[in-house]
């Protein structure tokens, strides 16, 4: 979704610069040998989209995804006029002077020449090198990943990012991620593109000047997305990050449709955009092709006996037809009776049993494989999902402090929305709210395993922390990570001083200890045995290039208690 506000609107200290751990002194890589790798180049750093193309060979640097203890995924992309077999190299030195493996993969234009290579048999929890050599001599420039450890674990470092809109400005949360150099892993958690039409979201009068989609139209078919890939993965901040960082990766809505579901999405439109079905599975190969991902819907990592990390579909693989308010609120032209409609579905359809988020055959996996990582003894089972799973409602005080400093089609939302919260409904029925029985049963898992669950979310373009709790039993904890560039409450509810306005939505929710509705950025996720740190990181801006920070946040919650300190 555009962000949480979408439900109202429309449905509405300092970086540490330390290198990353490594198994031993000879996989340590210095801050300053990072930046010796090859990058995206100067012309690529300073042009408008609009005016580059993108050439041929090795047109979009590097990428590493899928880490395991002994594999990871490689990826680039090189142009030729028919397709090439491309040479790849891992090592543990940027010298390559020896190989901890090599192989052979193919680009081709059935695959929009991105190729994709799984090397094995590597040292768990070690830094390597990674490049790709053409038959014309070419090289790629040089990538960086690592493997996960293997056995007993102490420290394991994320950065988690989500929602990056390329037309609203500057990717400067991946600049700063990829230059702190101080994470072993990046996560990305969605809408890592956005299918709108130039002058749609963003707007005419929002876009930035330099930051020009290809194509302009909305994508709707093969060359469509292949092209807004391209036109992403052209930005040299998104690339440096891709370039110095494995990725594990999931999609949420944008990179098929807005607040898509298995049958359909909000944003298509059959009659005059074709079937659904095709659409969703022409996004489905881009995705695949463009991003360093297994054609698997849904995964899990061990990290040593530290974690396990559930990459889990709750967009596209099981989601049943979200419930929609503005529906059942049709017709109904006084409060009396929306309150009644609003109250009938509550006890009714909004509780129906078989409803499904994630769909029966990932449920049981999921139940299957948390309980299956806590008896092996790994501290963490961490869900690296899309959508909310925190229970979270409208402030009703919200609409009384606006008084009359608001336009009326905001004043009728935000009365839809009240109402909603009266009625004992959440905000956003995009979210795990919209879905209570399939959340239910995800938190029985959870307890069952004695599991000590950790949530990442993404999809609101603002920052959350809840507590995670079904029938009066803790069942974990939940941080949601603002977005990278797409804008939040701040924009649609201007009129709300920010720290009011976070501190109204966290009176307004139990489990909700702390949010942020203002900023842009990222957080870090540290893991050890004894505790999971998260550090919110809000960048100063994003209408020019910038890694200045204009503040941070940490919480923390300590292995056991499924209970954040803020």
């Amino acid at each position: 979704m555009r962000a949480i506000t979408r439900a109202i609107m429309i449905k509405t200290d300092t970086a540490s610069a330390a290198a990353p751990g490594a198994a031993s002194s000879a996989s340590a890589i210095s801050r300053r040998g990072v930046f010796a790798l090859a990058g995206a180049s100067a012309a690529i750093a300073a042009t408008p989209a609009s005016a580059r193309g993108f050439g041929s060979g090795f047109t979009h640097s590097v990428a590493s995804g899928e880490p395991q203890a002994s594999s990871v995924l490689l990826w680039t992309r090189f142009v030729a006029d028919s397709e090439t077999v491309l040479d790849w190299q891992i090592s543990e030195t940027a010298e390559f002077t020896s190989f901890a493996a090599e192989g052979q993969v193919t680009a081709s234009p059935d695959r929009d020449f991105c190729a994709k290579a799984a090397a094995s048999g590597l040292t768990p929890d070690r830094w390597y090198y990674f490049r790709f050599a053409a038959p014309d001599g070419s090289v790629s420039p040089i990538g960086r990943t690592r493997t996960l450890p293997s056995g007993s674990a102490t420290k394991f470092r994320l950065a988690v990012f989500s929602c990056a809109n390329f037309g609203f400005g500057y990717f400067n949360a991946y600049a700063h991620a990829a230059q702190a150099n101080d994470v072993d892993l990046a996560v990305h958690l969605g809408d890592y593109i956005y299918e709108y039409g130039g002058g749609t979201y963003p707007s005419a009068g929002q876009r930035h000047p330099d930051r020009t989609l290809a194509p302009e139209s909305e994508i709707l078919n093969l060359a469509d997305y292949r092209l807004r890939y391209a036109t992403y993965r052209a930005d040299a901040d998104l690339q440096r990050l891709h370039q110095v960082l494995p990725m594990i990766a999931v999609w949420d809505d944008h990179e098929s449709a807005n607040d898509s579901w298995k049958d359909g999405a909000q944003n298509h439109t059959s009659e005059t955009e074709g079937d659904w079905h095709a659409r969703k599975e022409v996004a489905k190969r881009v995705y695949r092709e463009w991003m360093p991902v297994s054609d698997e819907p849904y995964a899990a990592y061990d990290v040593g006996d530290l974690a396990t990390l559930f990459r889990i579909d709750t967009r596209l693989e099981g989601r049943e037809e979200p419930f929609n308010l503005r529906k059942l609120l049709e017709g109904k032209d006084n409060p009396e009776a929306m309150v009644a409609a609003l109250t009938a579905f509550r006890d009714g359809e909004y509780f129906d049993p078989a409803r499904q988020l994630l769909g029966s055959a990932q449920e049981a996996w999921l139940a299957e494989g948390m309980a299956a990582s806590s008896q092996r003894g790994a501290t963490w089972q961490v869900l690296v999902q899309q959508v909310l799973m925190g229970k979270l409602s409208s402030p009703t005080a919200l609409l009384d402090l606006l008084g009359g400093n608001v336009p009326e089609f905001i004043r009728a939302r935000l009365q839809a929305s009240a109402m909603a919260s009266r009625a004992g409904l959440p905000l956003n029925m995009d979210a795990w709210d919209g879905y209570p029985t399939a959340r239910e049963r995800t938190f029985k898992g959870a307890l069952d395993a004695d599991a000590n669950l950790l949530v990442l979310a993404g999809d609101t373009h603002n920052a959350w922390a809840f507590d995670l709790a079904q029938d009066g039993k803790k069942v974990g904890v939940e941080f949601g990570v603002s977005s990278v560039s797409s804008p939040g409450f701040e924009t649609y509810l201007a009129m709300v001083p920010p720290e009011q306005m976070a501190q109204l939505v966290v009176d307004a929710n139990e489990e909700l200890q702390w949010a942020d509705t203002s900023q842009r950025g990222y957080m870090t996720v540290e893991l050890t045995p004894q505790r999971a740190t998260t550090e919110y990181r809000f960048l100063a801006g994003i209408r020019e290039r910038s890694t200045q920070l204009a503040g941070t946040k940490t919480i923390i919650v300590e292995a056991g208690s499924n209970t954040l300190s803020v």
